[in-house]
């Protein structure tokens, strides 16, 4: 079962996403924060698989939150759910550590999709999103990292696959691994490059020649 925490400023969207949520059989609702503060303090009593984080909230917004969170728990997964889909709060959430952004006119069935993804590795977005993340990664100057010396030749196999942006099922697909054995290569990159977690390890591996 997958623990999910709501992080919405707004009850009427915490009770849709309840409600959407508990109509599943693999999902439920771990808890409810009205704020980026209250969202800090129940992802640590409650270390839920997945929070779903609203960017515009009192106090401390979404943003402030997700970089708390992934700083005391760096394995941490936040899923951003918001109204906005502009370069000024996409790229700060992500640069926080958040692992995916969706704007919160996404079709039901994408967003539990997403959320199943999520927590099994994968980074994902709204299609327009990821459309302008990649056009600013081919246009935006980048120093390029030398790779890790102690790197594995599976290793690389699974650092090329994670900068195409692959999930891990994908990649257990492609060189017939098991998803657990991708789990820990991952585990294994995230160490040796010192990166940590999945959104910078695709932005390192992106950037190797």
């Amino acid at each position: 079962m997958i623990r999910v925490l709501l992080a919405d400023d707004q009850r009427l969207i915490r009770a849709g996403l309840r409600m959407l949520i508990e109509d599943t059989d693999d999902i439920t609702v771990a808890g409810e924060a009205a704020d980026g503060v209250e969202a800090v303090r129940l992802h640590t009593e409650l270390r839920p698989d997945l929070v779903i984080m609203d960017l515009r909230m009192p106090g401390l917004d979404g943003i402030g939150a997700t970089r708390q969170i992934l700083t005391t728990d760096p394995r941490a997964k936040v899923l951003v759910l918001t109204t906005f889909d502009d370069d000024e709060h996409l790229f700060p959430a992500l640069s926080a550590g958040a692992t995916g952004y969706f704007v919160k006119d996404t079709d039901p069935t994408v967003l539990l999709d997403a959320i199943r993804r999520t927590v099994e590795g994968d980074l994902l977005f709204s299609p327009t999103l990821l459309r302008r993340l990649v056009t600013r990664a081919l246009t935006t100057p980048r120093e390029t990292p030398s790779p890790p010396p102690d790197l594995t030749p599976r290793e690389r196999d699974v650092l090329r696959l994670v900068a195409e942006g692959r999930g891990n099922q994908e990649i257990a697909d492609r060189l017939h691994l098991g998803v657990s054995t991708v789990k820990t290569h991952i585990t294994n990159l995230l160490d040796k490059t010192g990166t940590d977690n999945r959104v910078r390890l695709a932005v390192y591996a992106s950037k190797l020649p």
